[in-house]
């Protein structure tokens, strides 16, 4: 596992064992939102049995839903973090029937990062991949999403949400803000995000075809700046990547940028923090060659 990997598998094992879905309001929403954009893809699809892929499952947000729509499917989920896959088995548990309780779930669930487990995962074995607030993660998006291409079968379609450029501008503005009153050189904090026509371009030079790109603004309120962050960190996101600049500490930085955030941001339940929510989707062509391992 690279080492990047390794933080982020603590922080959602964290997460998951304290308050993840407590703070997962935009998640629920993103994950909401996909479920009804698969109506589609469902009645158009003619096979008694699908086989399905969950990316980054989570607590289970969106396999729940998954379980529930798509009750003939067998789908494997996939988290790098054992937490949030025990979170999300029990969550599944939870809504089966009393009478199968105790069978076997119908969902497999697989401790495992996409990016090394596509790459050896067998060839044409899924009918349809999902994944709702996961792809941001990437550090290899193209090298990846060949590897989902070729792990779907010919007319498979592949359906993911992930966050847009806007997430947390006002935070983003508030350090530049404190960065440039102080004459120094503004420092990004947090993870950067494609645009969506960023990831269409990706996804049309990996072989994708019939990229559907949609993407909406969400504003929530927060009492407070630090009760902002404190929601972030408990989805297993940071504010503080950067590095602190010489001549400003990490305490001088932080106190100045609530203050900034406060007086350009504020909003009726204290201050206002913007979500870019872009999903998108796109077909396998019929006529793909499929390719082994």
């Amino acid at each position: 596992m690279e080492p990047g990997l390794h933080s982020i598998r603590r922080r959602f094992n964290r997460c998951a064992k304290e308050s993840y879905d407590a703070h997962a309001r935009v998640q629920r929403v993103m994950a909401e939102g996909l479920g009804r954009s698969l109506a589609d893809v469902k009645q158009g699809e003619r096979k008694t049995r699908l086989d399905l892929l969950e990316i980054g499952c989570g607590t289970g947000l969106l396999t729940e839903i998954l379980r529930r729509d798509w009750p003939g499917a067998a789908i494997t989920a996939l988290d790098i973090a054992p937490a949030m896959l025990e979170a999300a088995e029990q969550r599944v548990r939870s809504k089966a029937p009393s009478a199968s309780a105790h069978r076997r779930l119908p969902v497999s669930f697989r401790l495992a990062d996409i990016e090394t487990w596509a790459a050896e995962a067998e060839s044409s074995s899924f009918d349809l991949i999902v994944s709702s607030a996961c792809f941001q993660w990437l550090s290899r998006p193209q090298e990846t999403l060949r590897h989902l291409l070729r792990l779907l079968r010919p007319g498979g379609s592949l359906a993911f949400t992930t966050f847009g450029p806007e997430t947390f501008r006002e935070l983003h503005e508030s350090f530049a803000a404190v960065y440039r009153s102080c004459g120094l050189e503004p420092k990004r904090h947090g993870l950067s995000f494609l645009s969506g026509s960023e990831w269409r371009t990706l996804l049309q030079h990996a072989g994708f075809a019939e990229v559907r790109e949609e993407s909406a603004i969400r504003t929530e309120g927060y009492a407070s700046v630090s009760e902002f962050l404190h929601s972030v960190k408990a989805t297993g996101a940071s504010a503080s990547a950067a590095d602190a600049s010489r001549g400003l500490g990490w305490r001088s930085l932080f106190t100045c940028m609530f203050r900034e955030y406060e007086r350009r941001f504020p909003a009726p339940e204290g201050v206002a923090a913007t979500y870019e929510l872009l999903r998108l989707q796109a077909e396998v062509p019929h006529d793909k060659v499929a390719r082994k391992r």
